[in-house]
């Protein structure tokens, strides 16, 4: 654990000749020169699936400029219909995200501005969690603070078995803020939840998947492909039937039983009225597989 904390802070100040050269970038645009802005979110589809990758060397930390190019990567990628799942990972080997950019942290200087940077990024993360297609995160590497609240917005969470996962905010004087304190506790129980928000503990991969932070852990640099292969096998299906579920899944958790049941009902009415329902009963009686068309 220390060891991939002193990794964390080398390489964080390795980072400031970096955050130099984008000082003077800003520089150069009050003097008139127009730069174009530096890619944090890289896009690349396969098959039906797309990849966004965090590109934000050297540990990937979720500053404003990578979250606002994230929530516009998954705009782009709402109504494309010839993608049905969204795998979001980090670029390197140091990190799947170490958290917020702690520079970014470092200039607030009113309770106002830290709650509208707080809202910034639970906005975003209400629309990961909310997303209409399945959204899975390949962990990499390292998980904590806003990294691990990106996660925990995500619906499905490989990680790598080296992956190390935590809300280390209170270290710093502050909580989480990016919806920490909300998800963590009702993927893992209050009193887990609790130990780890508190201590500020970073627990490995293993750990995380026995208490069901994350659904698997996987031998180091198989977290993409295992994703990829989930993304797959649910690319395959009906997707009128994927996204009706996937409601059904999150709207759900936010209700009281009854209301959720409600909510199942509806939604499975919805799907009996579609081409797929029909194809899928169909090729069920016929002992083939099913062409679906997503209608």
């Amino acid at each position: 654990m220390l060891r991939y904390l002193s990794i964390v802070k080398r390489k964080l100040k390795s980072h400031y000749g970096f955050q130099l050269l984008r000082l003077a970038a800003g520089w150069n645009r009050l003097k008139g020169v127009i730069l174009p802005e530096e890619t944090l979110v890289q896009i690349h589809d396969d098959e039906r699936a797309r990849v966004l990758t965090l590109d934000h060397p050297p540990v990937n930390a979720l500053s404003r400029s990578l979250l606002k190019q994230l929530g516009e990567a998954l705009e782009k990628t709402r109504d494309d219909n010839r993608i049905a799942v969204v795998i979001i990972t980090g670029a390197g080997q140091n990190a799947f995200a170490a958290g917020a950019d702690i520079r970014e942290l470092a200039l607030i200087h009113s309770k106002d501005e830290a709650a509208r940077l707080a809202a910034e990024g639970q906005t975003l993360f209400n629309k990961i969690e909310h997303f209409p297609k399945p959204v899975i995160a390949a962990i990499n590497a390292v998980c904590l603070g806003g990294g691990n609240e990106l996660a925990l917005a995500c619906h499905i969470r490989i990680a790598s078995e080296r992956a190390r996962f935590g809300q280390p905010e209170v270290n710093l004087g502050i909580i989480p803020g990016f919806g920490g304190t909300q998800r963590l506790a009702r993927l893992v129980g209050l009193p887990r939840a609790t130990e780890l928000v508190l201590t500020g503990d970073i627990i490995p991969a293993k750990e995380a998947e026995r208490i069901g932070l994350i659904n698997r852990s996987v031998p180091d640099g198989e977290e993409l492909k295992v994703a990829k292969g989930i993304a797959r096998k649910i690319a395959s299906k009906g997707q009128v039937a994927v996204r009706k579920a996937l409601q059904a899944l999150v709207e759900g958790r936010e209700k009281w039983l009854t209301d959720g049941l409600a909510l199942e009902a509806s939604l499975f009415g919805d799907t009996t009225s579609t081409d797929d329902m029909k194809e899928g009963i169909q090729a069920f009686l016929e002992k083939r597989q099913p062409q679906f068309k997503d209608r």
